[in-house]
Order: C-alpha cells, then sequence, then structure tokens
C-alpha cells in the first residue's frame, strides 16, 4: 500500500473537519475524492501533506508514518501537493516557479534533466519561460502549478480542484495530463468537484459528506445514482 490513511480526524479549533476518515491508495493507481463544497476534501490532502495536524488517527506513506511529520519531510519521501488554486510565485519567471519545486533536491543533473521531461510535457510553458507566471492564463497557470509539482520527484502527487476555473476545453486537456502522469509511474490522489474529469481517469474513489465517507468503491458505478449526484456534486 503507498499510502493509507487509518480512522483520521482533523479539527480546527473546536469544528470537526472530517471525522474517521479512512482512505487507500495502491501504487500506480489514481483515487478520486469527490463531495461537495466543505465536505472536507481538501483537509484530507492538507493532513496527508503536513500542513494540517490529525487529532486522531494514523497516515502511512510507503510503510512510514508520516502524520505528526514536518512537511518539507514529507516532501522529501514523495508526496508532493498541488493546492487548489495554483499558490504560484506571480512575479517570478515560469522557470523560477518550476526551479523552487526541486528546492530539497540535490541531484541537479537530474533537476535539469527533469526541467527538460516538463518542458517537452508542457511546450507552453518551454515558450514562456521567462514570463512572469502572473501574466500567464488559466490553463498555462494550471500546467505550471502541475509542473512546479512534478519537479519535486513524487511518487505520490495530492491534486486539489486542478479543473477550477477551466473552460470545457482545457479540462478535456487536464483529463490527458492526469492520465500520462499516473502511466508514468506517479500515483495520484485527486480532490475534485467535476465528475467528467474524475470519471475519465479514474476507477476508484471515495464520496465525502459533512466530514465522513459515505460511499467508496467504482466511481463511475457510484455516479450513475441520481440520488448521489445530487447530493454531494449539487
Amino acid at each position: 500500500m503507498l499510502l493509507n490513511l487509518k480512522d483520521i480526524s482533523v479539527h480546527y479549533g473546536k469544528a470537526e473537519a472530517i471525522k474517521d476518515v479512512t482512505i487507500e491508495v495502491t501504487e500506480g493507481t489514481v483515487v478520486g475524492i469527490i463531495g461537495a463544497n466543505g465536505a472536507g476534501k481538501s483537509t484530507i490532502l492538507k493532513a496527508v501533506c503536513g500542513a494540517v495536524p490529525t487529532t486522531k488517527g494514523e497516515i502511512w506513506f510507503m510503510d512510514r508514518r508520516i502524520d505528526g511529520m514536518a512537511p518539507h519531510h514529507i516532501v522529501k519521501l514523495g508526496v508532493t501537493h498541488i493546492p487548489e488554486g495554483r499558490h504560484l510565485f506571480p512575479y517570478m519567471s515560469v522557470s523560477a516557479n518550476l526551479k523552487i519545486g526541486a528546492y530539497l533536491r540535490k541531484d541537479k543533473v537530474a533537476v535539469k534533466k527533469d526541467l527538460d521531461e516538463v518542458f517537452e510535457r508542457f511546450p507552453r510553458l518551454y515558450e514562456r519561460r521567462n514570463q512572469q507566471a502572473s501574466t500567464m492564463s488559466g490553463g498555462e497557470q494550471q500546467m505550471l502549478s502541475i509542473g512546479r509539482g512534478l519537479m519535486a520527484k513524487p511518487h505520490l502527487l495530492l491534486m486539489d480542484e486542478p479543473s477550477l476555473g477551466l473552460a470545457p476545453l482545457l479540462v478535456q486537456e487536464l483529463a490527458t495530463i492526469i492520465r500520462d502522469i499516473y502511466k508514468s509511474g506517479i500515483s495520484i490522489l485527486l480532490v475534485e468537484q467535476n465528475a467528467g474529469l474524475v470519471t475519465q481517469v479514474t476507477e476508484r474513489g471515495y464520496v465525502l459528506e459533512v466530514g465522513k465517507v459515505v460511499l467508496e468503491g467504482n466511481l463511475k458505478e457510484i455516479m450513475t445514482n441520481e440520488i448521489v449526484r445530487s447530493a454531494f456534486l449539487g
């Protein structure tokens, strides 16, 4: 098992954001988490990467317990978080943003090779490599956010609402990118409200409601239920 969340809970002050959540990600797969706004989806990803502390349960990555570990140590182990809203450095160049993704790495030759591979995967980033990140379109910024995540050389990508704000045509392009990433050997835990995107790139997933997992299994089958679609995706 690559990632195993065992009955984790997270509180913001006295408010319980997620309760007794158990999620598994096997190596070489994409696992989806779907649910309405405020269900706790992003909190799960933040707990995995160490951005928020758990108040109960355990998180294991590659047979090593990581809850309570500092975020930069979790990144070194091979977990990279691509946050909702991209969170780029807007006044830095595309190249500088990408290199920041490899900040903790010491293998300079391999970093250069991976940078070339990101530019090969995303030709538009190469074309705009000296351009400020803030001057790019939303789709290009999302590519940059993903590229920066790949520069950390992850075993697992945590992707939070990558389709947010993208036009339908770009969502289709994003689906292709996600498939290419996991086919290259990188597993993905994907948080999304776009049911079409989730069902294109993954079969197995979890439905979250008010901080609890209420359904799990084949997402294509789950999404055929109109009650589920209405209740969890609006």
